[in-house]
């Protein structure tokens, strides 16, 4: 029998996604699962995006050029204009989805073996990345004592080594809710200019800010125009994940040059996506509004009812639609495994995502799971009530 490479066996499964298969039998069993561990929001998708996907006409679904369509870039270049951000069209590649754009950026910043310094928790599939591209992730522990803020600047160069070439940071933060200030994100540039590293920023939460905080780029720091990378996506921001498109963005033109060249050996990014996102460009303020207030409504009601629960404790996120919450239990796996395989309460249950997932030092997230506020608050309600008897019953509880 041929011998699966060691890469493919080192691979680390999705935290998000691998107890999948306990979700669907629970659901062959007659149970209902409340879907806490995904970021599918059940927002509607922009009816603009969707009309123009209804009204295409053209007989040949053709290639479309490596770096995205013109006129795609040069819509994105009018929307960072409206936040502050100046680029021209030739700083942005369309990309598969969110996740190329970080796959070219360690491709194109990084050589095999060199490092990359991320504050953890942090979105688990950094780690499947930096895996493909041979890379090593070097974390900084980060804390629910003080709501995930970034960690001291002292333990950023207690970690620089002479394989360090990036830090990266998700700004509003996946899975912790954590929004960086412009003083955090001001230290950070400090120290990528000092010790010549590039800095990178996965900002596809940027519109959920709550509580009259504002997003602070990368991309506003002066004077770093060849250091900071910037990766963006239109799934969340318009609840399209399913059209896969990204975008890579850099004012390095050395970087852009050599991130096209991993664009042309995929081809192209997907052309009905693009055209979906073209046209979300000119989705109304109203609809950011609505989609605002209630992500605001739905967060204060399940970091509420979470903190209601004997022994939670959740911090009140700033940005995005998750959090990750402290619970009275021995390990997380074990728990979210065991809420779909062994546990329902009137024929129901909830899915939660392991937050050990999300970090890379062993050990920590034990106690920890990333949760989704992407449901309408009356599920909500439910999966809150739902995951308190759970806990209730949970053989491993440490209460």
């Amino acid at each position: 029998m041929p011998r699966v490479s060691a890469k493919g066996l080192q691979m680390p499964a999705s935290p998000i996604r691998r107890l999948v298969p306990y979700a669907n039998a629970a659901k062959a069993r007659g149970i209902k699962v409340y879907h806490l561990n995904i970021g599918q929001p059940d927002i509607k998708t922009p009816e603009g995006a969707l009309d123009a996907i209804r009204q295409i006409k053209t007989p040949v679904i053709a290639y479309s050029d490596s770096a995205g369509y013109l006129s795609y870039r040069e819509g994105m270049v009018n929307y960072y204009k409206k936040i502050g951000i100046d680029l021209s069209p030739s700083d942005i590649i369309i990309t598969n989805g969110g996740s190329e754009a970080i796959i070219f950026a360690f491709l194109t910043c990084l050589d095999p073996g060199d490092e990359v310094i991320i504050p953890e928790p942090f979105y688990a599939n950094y780690n499947g990345f930096a895996m493909q591209a041979g890379i090593n992730v070097i974390p900084i522990p980060s804390s629910i004592n003080n709501d995930f803020a970034l960690p001291p600047i002292e333990e950023f160069e207690k970690r620089i080594t002479p394989r360090t070439r990036a830090i990266l940071i998700c700004n509003p933060n996946n899975p912790t809710g954590y929004l960086y200030s412009k003083q955090e994100i001001e230290q950070l540039g400090t120290i990528v200019k000092k010790h010549d590293l590039f800095l990178m920023s996965d900002e596809v939460y940027r519109e959920f800010c709550y509580d009259g905080a504002e997003h602070y780029s990368i991309m506003q720091l002066p004077g770093l125009e060849e250091h900071t990378v910037l990766f963006d996506s239109v799934s969340k921001r318009y609840s399209m994940c399913g059209v896969r498109v990204g975008a890579f963005i850099s004012r390095n033109k050395e970087l852009i040059s050599s991130a096209m060249k991993f664009a042309q050996a995929r081809l192209c990014p997907p052309a009905f996506g693009q055209i979906a996102a073209e046209a979300a460009l000119a989705t109304p303020k109203e609809y950011f509004e609505a989609v605002y207030n209630e992500y605001i409504a739905r967060r204060d009601f399940m970091i509420n009812a979470l903190n209601q629960i004997p022994g939670v404790y959740s911090p009140m996120p700033k940005g995005a639609f998750y959090t990750v919450a402290k619970l009275p239990i021995d390990d997380s796996d074990n728990f979210a495994k065991w809420m779909l395989e062994e546990f329902s309460f009137e024929g129901k249950t909830v899915m939660v995502a392991p937050a050990t997932g999300f970090y890379a030092t062993e050990g920590l997230g034990k106690n920890e799971v990333r949760l989704a506020y992407v449901l309408k608050i009356e599920d909500l309600r439910e999966a809150m009530r739902v995951l308190a008897e759970g806990l209730k019953s949970y053989p491993g509880q440490t209460m």
